[in-house]
C-alpha cells in the first residue's frame, strides 16, 4: 500500500519566471519540493526550445533536492554528460527519441544516475516493457510534450493503471511519474489513485494567483485527500 509520504511533488521550472529563476527555485525548495523537474527541449523532438546546460547548472546551484531532468531531445545518449553531472540527478529520456533504448538506459545506469523513460500519449506501454526491470521511474505523459499549460488527457489514467499492474505483477521497483496538466484537483487525486507516485506540476505551482508556498500547500492537501 502506497502511503501519503511516498507521493512526491516535482515542480516544473518550465512554468517559473525565468527573470527570477534562482529565487523561485529556492522558494519551491523551501516550500517542500521533493524533486525539481527540468524540461530540456531541443526544437527537434519537440517544436519548442527551452534551455540548455548553463541554465540546468544554474538551477542545480540553487537547490539541494534532486533534479528530475526530462530530456525531450532526439538521440539523448549523445548529450548525457552535458546534463547528468551530479549523482543525485535523475535522467529521463523518451522511448520515442532513442534508437537503442536499452543501450541508453544502461548507459545512464552505468553513470550512476537514477533513470526513467517517458512515453507520449500516443505511445503504448509495450514501448518500455523490455526495460522496465532496469528503470527507477516511468513517466506517463498526460499531455503531448513541448509546451506548458496544456490540459490533462483523461485516458492517461488508464495507462497509469495498466502500467502499475505490470510493475506490481513483476515486482519491479519503478515508480510511475505523471507529467502534464496536473493541478491540485481531480487530475492529481485520480493520478495517485491510479498508481502514480511522482506528480510533475508546472503552472499549478508557478502562477500569479497564489504564492509558491500556497500552491505547494494546496497540492499537499490534495495528495492527503487520496488516502
Amino acid at each position: 500500500m502506497v502511503s501519503e509520504a511516498r507521493i512526491l511533488i516535482a515542480p516544473s521550472v518550465l512554468s517559473a519566471d525565468f527573470a527570477d529563476l534562482g529565487r523561485q527555485v529556492r522558494a519551491v525548495t523551501e516550500a517542500g519540493a521533493d524533486l525539481i523537474h527540468v524540461d530540456v527541449m531541443d526544437g527537434v523532438f519537440v517544436p519548442a526550445i527551452s534551455f540548455g546546460e548553463v541554465v540546468v547548472d544554474a538551477i542545480r546551484a540553487n537547490t539541494d533536492v534532486p533534479l528530475n531532468i526530462h530530456l525531450m531531445i532526439q538521440e539523448p545518449e549523445n548529450l548525457l554528460s552535458t546534463f547528468a553531472k551530479v549523482a543525485t540527478d535523475q535522467i529521463l529520456v523518451h522511448a520515442e527519441a532513442c534508437g537503442h533504448l536499452h543501450r541508453t538506459v544502461a548507459k545512464i545506469k552505468n553513470m550512476g544516475h537514477q533513470v526513467g523513460v517517458a512515453i507520449n500519449p500516443g505511445t503504448p506501454i509495450s514501448a518500455v516493457e523490455d526495460v522496465l526491470s532496469m528503470l527507477d521511474m516511468v513517466m506517463v505523459m498526460s499531455v503531448n510534450p513541448g509546451a506548458s499549460g496544456q490540459s490533462f488527457i483523461p485516458n492517461s489514467l488508464d495507462k497509469i493503471r495498466r502500467l502499475k499492474g505490470i510493475i506490481d505483477q513483476a515486482k519491479y521497483n519503478a515508480q510511475i511519474e505523471v507529467d502534464g496538466g496536473i493541478k491540485a484537483d481531480a487530475t492529481a487525486l485520480d493520478s495517485i489513485k491510479a498508481g502514480a507516485t511522482i506528480l510533475v506540476a508546472g503552472s499549478a505551482i508557478f502562477n500569479k494567483q497564489e504564492t509558491i508556498p500556497e500552491a505547494m500547500k494546496a497540492m499537499r492537501g490534495c495528495i492527503a485527500g487520496a488516502f
